[in-house]
């Protein structure tokens, strides 16, 4: 059992150490954490609210996209910070303008209490915050060309890597069809066919051999057996 002098000793030491003491660490250990979901990072946000809002928001973007390998998330989570700034873009002005027209009206309150001054208050307020909201405008514009920018290129990156998937596809269908063809048992016998299933699952190849047409089906057995025809040929001519 613990003494007396334990138990009061226990005491000075959770008195001594109850958190951050400093003002910047009071303020961090208030902010909530969000790990992105594509990199593992963390950001910090003020509230709650916000880190549920930009979870979702995340959950969005990666299910839209579904990014493969280290390029397409890499982009992903950069259009993923980009818009959320882009949305709070709006809500930073209105601030400045609120703050600024705040200032105004407590100097002089007239502008509020007469309608007919406040369309003079608003030009007042852009006229002394021209150089701040005019900042935040040149942010959302330079935002809004990279988010453009890297949209395009992932773009480019999933349409090569999805036409990559197809070709490969395709080929290890040509090999299947032929095996098939020349044995129409193979599949029954479970006998493995070289040149299926390395670069993809069993899964997706089954997907894409159930949704070819009768008519592809025929085009990739043709183009199989015409290469299976020239192969022979172009070996006796090395030779």
């Amino acid at each position: 059992m613990s003494t007396q002098a334990q138990i009061d000793a226990n005491r000075l030491n959770s008195q001594q150490s109850t958190g951050p003491q400093t003002d910047a660490g009071k303020a961090k250990s208030s902010l909530n954490a969000v790990k992105h979901g594509l990199t593992g990072a963390t950001i910090l946000f003020a509230n709650p609210e916000d880190a549920r809002r930009y979870a979702s928001h995340a959950a969005e973007y990666q299910y839209l996209y579904q990014p493969l390998g280290p390029e397409e998330r890499a982009l992903v989570q950069s259009i993923i910070d980009t818009r959320w700034r882009l949305a709070t873009a709006p809500v930073l002005e209105f601030a400045v303008i609120a703050r600024g027209a705040k200032v105004i009206i407590d100097t002089n309150p007239a502008f509020w209490n007469q309608p007919e001054n406040q369309t003079d208050l608003f030009l007042e307020v852009r006229r002394q915050n021209e150089k701040e909201l005019r900042s935040l405008q040149l942010q959302e514009h330079r935002l809004a060309r990279r988010c453009e920018r890297e949209t395009a290129q992932l773009q480019r990156l999933q349409l090569g890597r999805k036409a990559n998937e197809e070709h490969k596809l395709a080929e290890a269908a040509k090999t299947f069809l032929l095996a098939e063809h020349r044995d129409p048992e193979i599949v029954a016998k479970g006998v493995p066919i070289p040149g299926v299933g390395f670069d993809f699952s069993a899964d997706r190849f089954d997907t894409y051999l159930a949704r070819l047409k009768p008519a592809q089906e025929q085009a990739l057995l043709q183009q199989a057996l015409a290469e299976a025809e020239e192969t022979p040929k172009t070996r006796s001519t090395a030779a």
